[in-house]
């Protein structure tokens, strides 16, 4: 991962040990990415998690996708170290 993405990436996640035990978390709020994650995995909308966690905003949740998504394909196409 880039210099570029690391900064891109803290605007999203942030990782604290002194909260939720270090848990990646959507940047100023206390909802791990993982919840995110598992909604997508249970079939829910984008929609119905942003109803269940207001304090994380659709361009945070959109962000993160989109980011991981990037770097998937990165990986697959071996432009970065994975």
């Amino acid at each position: 991962m880039t210099a570029e993405q690391r900064a891109a990436l803290r605007e999203i996640v942030w990782v604290d040990p002194e909260r939720m035990s270090g848990t990646p978390c959507f940047t100023g709020t206390r909802v791990p990415i993982q919840v995110l994650i598992d909604h997508i995995e249970g079939n829910d909308t984008l929609d119905e998690f942003l109803e269940n966690f207001p304090s994380v905003s659709r361009e945070q949740a959109i962000a993160f996708v989109e980011f991981a998504k990037d770097l998937v394909l990165e990986c697959l196409t071996e432009t970065v170290s994975c």
